[in-house]
Protein backbone atom coordinates (compact mmCIF):
# COMPACT_ATOMS: atom_id res chain seq x y z
CA UNK A 1 0.00 0.00 0.00
CA UNK A 2 1.44 3.40 -1.11
CA UNK A 3 0.89 6.26 1.19
CA UNK A 4 1.45 10.12 0.57
CA UNK A 5 2.00 12.76 3.14
CA UNK A 6 -0.07 11.62 5.81
CA UNK A 7 2.73 8.49 6.25
CA UNK A 8 4.43 10.92 9.12
CA UNK A 9 0.88 11.51 10.82
CA UNK A 10 0.65 7.56 10.41
CA UNK A 11 3.69 7.24 12.49
CA UNK A 12 2.41 9.75 15.21
CA UNK A 13 -0.83 8.14 15.75
CA UNK A 14 0.74 4.45 15.67
CA UNK A 15 3.05 5.93 18.67
CA UNK A 16 0.05 7.16 20.66
CA UNK A 17 -2.36 4.09 20.16
CA UNK A 18 -0.39 0.83 19.38
CA UNK A 19 2.37 1.19 22.33
CA UNK A 20 3.81 -2.07 20.77
CA UNK A 21 4.08 0.11 17.53
CA UNK A 22 7.13 1.33 19.47
CA UNK A 23 8.80 -1.99 20.98
CA UNK A 24 7.48 -2.87 23.96
CA UNK A 25 10.84 -4.39 24.59
CA UNK A 26 11.37 -5.53 28.26
CA UNK A 27 7.93 -4.03 29.26
CA UNK A 28 6.16 -7.49 29.30
CA UNK A 29 6.19 -8.13 33.04
CA UNK A 30 4.34 -4.49 33.41
CA UNK A 31 2.12 -4.04 30.55
CA UNK A 32 -1.20 -4.49 30.89
CA UNK A 33 -3.25 -6.38 28.55
CA UNK A 34 -3.42 -3.79 25.60
CA UNK A 35 0.74 -4.33 26.16
CA UNK A 36 0.58 -0.40 27.45
CA UNK A 37 3.43 -1.04 30.53
CA UNK A 38 2.02 0.35 33.70
CA UNK A 39 4.49 3.29 35.00
CA UNK A 40 4.15 4.11 38.29
CA UNK A 41 1.53 6.46 39.96
CA UNK A 42 2.53 10.43 38.78
CA UNK A 43 0.36 13.96 38.48
CA UNK A 44 -0.45 14.51 34.37
CA UNK A 45 1.55 17.89 35.19
CA UNK A 46 4.87 16.10 36.77
CA UNK A 47 4.56 13.40 34.14
CA UNK A 48 4.53 15.69 31.80
CA UNK A 49 7.54 17.12 32.58
CA UNK A 50 9.20 13.71 32.96
CA UNK A 51 8.78 13.31 29.34
CA UNK A 52 9.69 16.82 28.38
CA UNK A 53 13.43 15.79 30.27
CA UNK A 54 13.41 13.06 28.29
CA UNK A 55 12.66 14.65 24.50
CA UNK A 56 15.85 17.38 26.08
CA UNK A 57 18.10 14.16 26.67
CA UNK A 58 16.99 12.80 23.28
CA UNK A 59 17.68 16.63 21.56
CA UNK A 60 21.44 16.22 23.24
CA UNK A 61 22.28 13.21 21.65
CA UNK A 62 21.93 14.33 18.36
CA UNK A 63 25.33 16.12 19.19
CA UNK A 64 23.89 18.64 16.69
CA UNK A 65 23.69 22.23 16.88
CA UNK A 66 20.48 23.11 16.06
CA UNK A 67 16.71 24.27 17.36
CA UNK A 68 13.81 22.63 18.91
CA UNK A 69 10.25 23.24 18.06
CA UNK A 70 8.43 24.69 20.73
CA UNK A 71 5.79 21.64 20.94
CA UNK A 72 4.57 20.71 24.47
CA UNK A 73 3.45 17.31 26.08
CA UNK A 74 -0.02 16.47 25.78
CA UNK A 75 -2.13 13.86 27.72
CA UNK A 76 -3.64 10.90 26.11
CA UNK A 77 -5.68 8.21 27.40
CA UNK A 78 -4.43 4.42 28.05
CA UNK A 79 -6.49 1.77 25.88
CA UNK A 80 -8.79 0.13 27.75
CA UNK A 81 -7.73 1.62 31.28
CA UNK A 82 -10.33 4.64 33.36
CA UNK A 83 -9.63 8.01 31.95
CA UNK A 84 -10.38 9.45 34.94
CA UNK A 85 -7.78 7.07 36.61
CA UNK A 86 -5.16 6.49 34.04
CA UNK A 87 -3.04 8.08 31.40
CA UNK A 88 -0.03 8.53 29.23
CA UNK A 89 1.92 11.45 28.20
CA UNK A 90 3.02 12.46 24.48
CA UNK A 91 5.61 14.75 23.48
CA UNK A 92 5.47 15.25 20.16
CA UNK A 93 8.18 17.96 18.50
CA UNK A 94 11.02 18.90 15.54
CA UNK A 95 14.74 18.96 15.44
CA UNK A 96 15.92 21.54 12.98
CA UNK A 97 19.70 21.25 12.97
CA UNK A 98 21.68 25.04 12.16
CA UNK A 99 23.05 23.44 8.78
CA UNK A 100 20.67 21.35 6.73
CA UNK A 101 23.57 19.06 5.74
CA UNK A 102 24.34 18.27 9.05
CA UNK A 103 20.52 16.33 8.96
CA UNK A 104 22.05 13.15 8.06
CA UNK A 105 24.42 13.36 10.93
CA UNK A 106 21.93 13.94 13.61
CA UNK A 107 19.92 10.78 12.64
CA UNK A 108 22.65 8.78 12.43
CA UNK A 109 24.48 10.27 15.80
CA UNK A 110 21.38 9.45 17.56
CA UNK A 111 20.84 6.15 16.27
CA UNK A 112 24.04 5.36 17.37
CA UNK A 113 23.66 6.85 21.10
CA UNK A 114 20.45 5.10 21.80
CA UNK A 115 22.02 2.24 22.75
CA UNK A 116 24.74 3.85 25.10
CA UNK A 117 21.79 5.02 26.70
CA UNK A 118 19.31 2.70 27.82
CA UNK A 119 17.41 2.92 24.90
CA UNK A 120 16.80 -0.28 22.22
CA UNK A 121 16.51 0.53 18.12
CA UNK A 122 13.56 -1.56 17.45
CA UNK A 123 13.41 -0.67 13.87
CA UNK A 124 15.42 1.76 11.46
CA UNK A 125 14.85 1.79 8.01
CA UNK A 126 12.64 4.18 5.13
CA UNK A 127 8.81 4.61 5.60
CA UNK A 128 6.09 3.96 3.35
CA UNK A 129 5.75 7.59 2.37
CA UNK A 130 6.30 8.46 -1.17
CA UNK A 131 9.42 9.83 0.07
CA UNK A 132 11.12 7.33 1.53
CA UNK A 133 11.72 9.16 4.75
CA UNK A 134 14.54 7.37 7.14
CA UNK A 135 12.56 6.56 9.86
CA UNK A 136 13.61 4.88 13.83
CA UNK A 137 11.65 3.29 16.47
CA UNK A 138 13.08 3.08 20.45
CA UNK A 139 12.40 1.81 23.70
CA UNK A 140 13.71 2.76 27.16
CA UNK A 141 12.44 0.16 29.12
CA UNK A 142 14.44 1.39 31.97
CA UNK A 143 12.23 4.28 32.05
CA UNK A 144 9.62 2.96 30.12
CA UNK A 145 9.06 5.18 27.27
CA UNK A 146 9.59 5.21 23.58
CA UNK A 147 10.67 7.42 20.82
CA UNK A 148 9.93 7.47 17.30
CA UNK A 149 11.62 9.70 14.91
CA UNK A 150 11.33 10.53 10.98
CA UNK A 151 14.17 12.47 9.35
CA UNK A 152 11.88 14.46 7.07
CA UNK A 153 14.95 15.37 4.81
CA UNK A 154 12.74 17.24 1.44
CA UNK A 155 10.90 19.47 4.46
CA UNK A 156 10.92 23.01 3.62
CA UNK A 157 13.09 23.51 6.28
CA UNK A 158 14.34 19.62 6.50
CA UNK A 159 13.92 18.32 10.02
CA UNK A 160 13.90 15.43 12.65
CA UNK A 161 9.94 14.53 13.88
CA UNK A 162 10.08 12.97 16.75
CA UNK A 163 7.59 11.75 19.38
CA UNK A 164 8.30 10.55 22.77
CA UNK A 165 5.50 8.27 24.64
CA UNK A 166 5.15 7.45 28.24
CA UNK A 167 3.61 4.26 29.41
CA UNK A 168 0.39 4.39 31.40
CA UNK A 169 0.40 6.36 34.58
CA UNK A 170 -2.12 5.94 37.56
CA UNK A 171 -3.23 9.28 39.28
CA UNK A 172 -2.56 9.43 42.98
CA UNK A 173 -5.12 8.74 45.31
CA UNK A 174 -7.33 11.86 45.48
CA UNK A 175 -6.33 13.70 42.41
CA UNK A 176 -7.58 14.10 38.78
CA UNK A 177 -6.08 13.10 35.49
CA UNK A 178 -5.75 16.52 33.77
CA UNK A 179 -6.17 16.99 30.23
CA UNK A 180 -4.08 19.36 28.33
Amino acid sequence: MKTKQGAPVLLVLLALTAPTALGGCGLGDSADADGVPLVGTSTSRDAADAVEKVSAELRGLTGVEGKPSEGLPGITECPGKDPARYFRVSHPWSFYPASNDRLDEAMERLRAALPEHGWKVVRYGPDTSRNQNLSLTADDGAKEYGVSVVRMKRNDPPKLSLTVVSGCYEVPAGKEVERF
